[in-house]
C-alpha cells in the first residue's frame, strides 16, 4: 500500500464557496477506481504548522498509483484545487519494503511532470509547498 498525505491551507481571501469546491474536487479525486481508501477534511495536527486541511489517499501498488496520477478526474480536479492553495506538505509512506520504492514513486511523479508541464507549473506556483523527494 502506498499512502499519499497532503496537509494544506488555503490562500487568504479564499471564499468558503471556493473552499467547498476544492474539497469536493479532492473527494472526487479520492474516489477514483485506483484509490483503496481515502479521507478529506480538517487537519487536527499542530496549528502552529499552518495547515488547516488534509487529503489522504491509499493506493494499492505502483500500477494503481500510475493510474491514479493520470486519471482524468484527478487531472481535472487539480485545476480546481492548486490555484487556491497557499501552503502544502506532501508525504508518502508505504508498507512495501522495496528499497527502490521511493525512486519508483518519484519516477512516476517526474513522468507526470514531463507529460503535463502546465500541471508542474501550477504545482510550483503554490507559495509554500514541500513535496518529499520531489524534483
Amino acid at each position: 500500500m502506498i499512502v499519499n498525505i497532503l496537509r494544506f491551507s488555503f490562500k487568504d481571501g479564499t471564499t468558503e464557496e471556493d473552499k467547498e469546491t476544492v474539497l469536493a474536487a479532492m473527494r472526487r479525486t479520492a474516489s477514483v477506481e485506483s484509490v483503496s481508501f481515502s479521507t478529506v477534511g480538517q487537519d487536527i495536527g499542530d496549528p502552529a504548522e499552518g495547515f488547516t486541511h488534509t487529503y489522504l489517499a491509499g493506493i494499492a501498488d505502483l500500477p494503481a498509483l500510475e493510474r491514479y496520477l493520470h486519471d482524468p478526474v484527478h487531472l481535472a480536479g487539480d485545476w480546481e484545487i492548486l490555484p487556491h492553495l497557499q501552503r502544502m506538505s506532501a508525504v508518502r509512506l508505504s508498507d512495501d519494503l522495496d528499497p527502490e520504492l521511493s525512486a519508483k514513486v518519484m519516477a512516476l511523479h517526474l513522468a507526470k511532470v514531463a507529460k503535463y508541464p502546465d500541471w508542474a507549473q501550477a504545482l510550483d506556483a503554490i507559495p509554500e509547498a514541500r513535496i518529499a523527494n520531489a524534483r
